[in-house]
């Protein structure tokens, strides 16, 4: 773990200096000039060219008094390197950003010298590539060429893999969001659970984010201050205890693996948590669940690192939000395309909340039937521009 070094970047922008450092003197007097817009008669033209000094006085108002949405209009883009993938699942959580991320679905895990990756874990990665690409071929040979198969092999493959394996994305968020983030960051760390080695090691992780944070000069501990006493969205607490219910909204709780979490973040109109396992279990691809000798080996085999917490690992999820945006998310992840897991479980939620609207004889009921009957290509109000001609992908009856 001591060889993984977070390293942050930021791309090129008005407020990046030459050394690679945030401006951020600047970047504040350009908030403090917009702070004044909601009250200057001549608009912002008249507050470039005021005296610094009233700048000043704007800036050390609203940075003291809470009013720190000013510096939201400040936005970063971050080049994050070797951050792991469940840290970048604590910032993609957050919903006041942009990511694009490296995709584990697609690129094969390489063990590199003084990697956080264990032999074990690439060992195991190889050994079920070839098993699920034999599985694959078999069942699916007929519609998927190698070259599908193998990256098919690989999502199923990278479940034995912990999550904090290191990935690479360009994150995009405003000079306010990250300073809030730094310091609910800093707030996990003093309260972790010492004896509870998933908590420590994520923060040891945070403090390497905290500390590039530091280095680059974007933090201002006047926008650390956390008086609402805001914590980390992605960590719940007693999830099993909330109740389910199906309306314009909606609530529902289950288990998922982590993987499948960190897809769910896609769709940031609705809200994730999760909590860890008492006991823990382990997904299961279904391209396997038929053969009893492959599944007592995969959960053999995974136990093995159950240890560095792989991404199969199932957590209780937490999803929330409102109906009109999980119809948004059922046109996302019903479809062949998605990864399966997903796909399968926004499918038994479609269903219980199908059930529960009619029952309770809810005007979406009506509105609801008409998305349950296959994929998104059977959507009436949308239009599959790639038929992927997949009979069991169409009926959401497909292993992989």
């Amino acid at each position: 773990m001591k060889n993984l070094n977070i390293k942050i970047d930021i791309l090129p922008n008005q407020f990046l200096k030459g050394d690679g450092t945030f401006d951020k003197d600047e970047a504040l007097k350009l908030s403090g000039k917009i702070a004044g817009v909601c009250y200057d008669k001549e608009g912002f033209t008249h507050l470039e060219n005021e005296p610094e000094e009233k700048t000043m006085r704007r800036i050390n108002m609203t940075l003291n008094n809470g009013h720190h949405s000013v510096y939201d209009h400040i936005l970063i883009n971050f080049n994050l390197q070797n951050i792991p993938k469940i840290l970048a699942m604590v910032l993609n959580n957050e919903h006041q950003y942009t990511t694009s991320e490296k995709s584990a679905r697609y690129t094969p895990v390489v063990r590199s010298e003084g990697s956080i990756i264990t032999e074990d874990e690439e060992k195991l990665y190889n050994k079920w590539i070839n098993i699920f690409k034999l599985k694959i071929k078999e069942q699916y040979g007929y519609i998927y060429n190698d070259s599908k198969i193998q990256k098919l092999a690989q999502e199923n493959a990278r479940y034995l893999v912990t999550v904090f394996m290191p990935t690479q994305m360009i994150y995009s968020t405003s000079l306010r969001q990250i300073n809030y983030i730094a310091s609910w960051m800093q707030d996990y760390i003093e309260e972790l659970n010492i004896n509870d080695l998933f908590e420590l090691k994520l923060a040891y992780f945070m403090r390497q984010f905290i500390d590039e944070l530091h280095r680059l000069k974007v933090l201002d501990k006047r926008l650390m201050e956390n008086e609402k006493h805001r914590k980390l969205s992605l960590f719940g607490k007693d999830l099993d205890e909330r109740v389910e219910f199906f309306d314009y909204v909606y609530s529902t709780t289950y288990k998922g693996s982590i993987a499948e979490l960190a897809q769910a973040h896609r769709h940031r109109t609705l809200d994730y948590q999760m909590e860890m396992l008492n006991k823990k279990e382990y997904f299961i691809p279904p391209i396997i669940e038929d053969d009893k000798v492959l599944v007592d080996e995969w959960l053999c085999d995974i136990e093995k690192v159950g240890n560095v917490n792989p991404q199969g690992e199932l957590v209780l999820i937490h999803e929330c939000g409102k109906y009109d945006d999980f119809i948004l998310k059922c046109k996302e992840r019903l479809c062949t395309g998605a990864q399966l897991e997903i796909m399968r479980q926004t499918r038994n939620t479609l269903l219980k909340y199908k059930d529960a609207l009619e029952k309770s004889n809810n005007p979406l009921a009506l509105d609801i039937e008409k998305y349950s009957h296959g994929a998104r290509c059977t959507f009436p109000d949308f239009n599959c521009t790639n038929d992927c001609k997949f009979k069991e992908g169409k009926t959401l009856k497909r292993k992989i």
